[in-house]
């Protein structure tokens, strides 16, 4: 059967040329989708030692161990940082090494507020039976990980890298937090699918959020020229939304010690102190009829 290859590789050619979308051409690269999977599993790997590794590790290997994968982490994160920059005329092309290595002195820093993401899920959660279960079985503590990290780049004006990231994390475990949300310390996130924080939502210390939460903006037809305003909620210190709430736009602000309770919909601020749900609801419960 003549399937017409050579005609379908000439439209092809010509909606590369038209349409574009295409990548690794001229060698002018884009960061690599599998690299960027691929940092995301090593620092994973830097940031828990030993919770995401097939072997043991011991006490006498780990400094060998972390030397390799900090050696291994620059120099690929080196490579796909010298890609993107020239999407951004801000970054010399040649500043690559020294902002990868402001990243890697940063992740200490990291680690610390993650340590006090795991004591906010092991004090929100009383399923939890243990900091070792958090670390290995909480989606929400892996999305939080890669935020974190990927933020430290967002911060030095790094495109694309920042928002693969949480996109490799969104794929895995359902939750979608951009990389320029700024989020305090003891962040705990329960059970999590369905999450959604935007790119300027401002989450204070000790916040608590439920599965199918959105933190969102409103849907403006100015689109592109809102970029760079603040645009998603502000949510201050203690508090706790509850399940697939919704919170939209970037004046909104939910007061400190304030709780939203589950499927509402907010366009307003809240005061500190206040619980906001939905009113008294009528249920019907009957026999069911038999068949």
């Amino acid at each position: 059967m003549d399937c017409r290859q050579d005609e379908i590789v000439k439209s092809l050619m010509a909606s590369y040329h038209e349409v574009g979308g295409i990548n690794h051409v001229d060698c002018g690269n884009l960061p690599s989708k599998q690299a960027i999977a691929s940092l995301c599993e090593d620092l994973l790997h830097l940031l828990f030692p030993g919770f995401f590794s097939e072997e043991a590790v011991s006490s006498d290997e780990l400094q060998l161990m972390t030397h390799e994968l900090v050696a291994g982490i620059r120099q690929r994160l080196n490579v796909e940082v010298r890609r993107t920059v020239r999407l951004n005329g801000d970054i010399a092309p040649t500043e690559s090494e020294g902002l990868v290595c402001r990243f890697m002195l940063a992740l200490p820093q990291v680690r610390a507020l993650l340590q006090t993401d795991v004591e906010a899920a092991f004090e929100g959660d009383p399923a939890a039976r243990g900091f070792e279960e958090i670390i290995l079985a909480y989606p929400g503590l892996e999305a939080i990980a890669i935020q974190r990290t990927a933020h430290v780049l967002f911060k030095e004006n790094v495109p694309l890298i920042p928002r693969m990231m949480t996109e490799w994390a969104h794929g895995r475990t359902g939750i979608d937090i951009h990389p320029g949300a700024e989020i305090g310390t003891h962040f705990f996130i329960d059970h999590g699918t369905g999450v959604v924080i935007g790119e300027t939502a401002t989450l204070g210390n000790h916040v608590k959020l439920y599965q199918g939460v959105g933190l969102v903006a409103r849907s403006l037809a100015a689109g592109q020229a809102l970029r760079g305003k603040k645009r998603h909620p502000t949510l201050e210190d203690h508090v706790t939304v509850y399940a697939n709430a919704t919170i939209v736009g970037g004046d909104t602000v939910i007061g400190a010690r304030s709780t939203i309770g589950a499927n509402v919909f907010i366009l307003e601020s809240v005061a500190p102190d206040m619980l906001y749900a939905l009113g008294q609801q009528e249920h019907k419960v009957q026999v069911k009829k038999q068949k």
